[in-house]
């Protein structure tokens, strides 16, 4: 059986108060990187993204739709400039002139559809830039929404962090004030169990919350005072002292 003095078992305690703390820390640094509420808002902010990405494209397409409608439009006008320019040039034959007219009023009529086509897709351009515009606002408020969470993520973590290098400070200093062999077994208990050492308080461990059996409990008083006992239920280091009616 290890042996080690009652003194230093007692110190055990703060040990285990610190690996409880550091615990602690991890347990609460796992729950901040993994908050629901900025997976949520990841997820709504790549939503109104998409959204977003589709606005544009539409309005994209929209514009080309356009700039072709004008581009037809500019297309007839030019051409019926230069046919009205020929017919009131007067030059040419009577039928000439006559299949000109025609065309003018062909051209004028094509004109008129073209325009018509023409403020029909800039009407729809229009209602689309609203819906692009109120995508892009909200975009914007959630990718703000998102980042001001990250940064308190951040934040937080790293006052997690700050506070855990400060307590694996007063670890380290306070491990290498113990006995090689009483730390090993103190070492080896937390990594298998999860906790090192408890206290053995009016016959309950406070490493399980257990109240221990009256065989259990014989067999630890027959220990000597530098015995180092384990708790039968979940196997840590158990620490004794007359004062907690072990």
């Amino acid at each position: 059986m290890a042996k080690a003095s009652s003194a230093e078992q007692l110190r055990l305690l703060d040990l285990q108060a610190l690996d409880s703390r550091m615990k602690q820390l991890d347990s609460r640094a796992r729950r901040v990187r993994e908050n629901p509420d900025l997976t949520a808002l990841a997820g709504k902010a790549a939503a109104a993204r998409t959204a977003l990405g589709a606005a544009a494209t539409q309005s994209a397409d929209i514009e080309r739709k356009l700039a072709r409608a004008e581009a037809d439009v500019a297309s007839v006008v030019a051409r019926l400039e230069r046919d009205q320019k020929h017919l009131d040039s007067g030059h040419g034959g009577s039928k000439e002139l006559t299949a000109l007219q025609s065309e003018i009023e062909s051209l004028s009529r094509r004109r008129s559809d073209l325009e018509d086509t023409e403020l029909e897709v800039m009407e729809r351009l229009e209602a689309v830039k609203a819906v692009e515009a109120e995508r892009r606002t909200e975009a914007a408020a959630a990718e703000t929404e998102l980042t001001d969470l990250e940064g308190r993520r951040d934040t937080e973590l790293a006052e997690i962090e700050a506070e855990r290098a400060e307590i694996m400070r007063q670890r380290t200093e306070l491990a290498g004030r113990f006995a090689p062999d009483l730390l090993a077994v103190y070492e080896r208990t937390l990594s298998r169990h999860g906790i090192g050492a408890a206290r053995l308080f009016h016959g309950t461990s406070e490493g399980s919350g257990m109240q221990l059996s009256p065989g259990d409990l014989a067999d630890i008083r027959k220990a000597a005072a530098d015995d180092i006992v384990f708790c039968p239920d979940s196997g840590c280091i158990l620490v004794r002292s007359s004062e907690w009616g072990s």
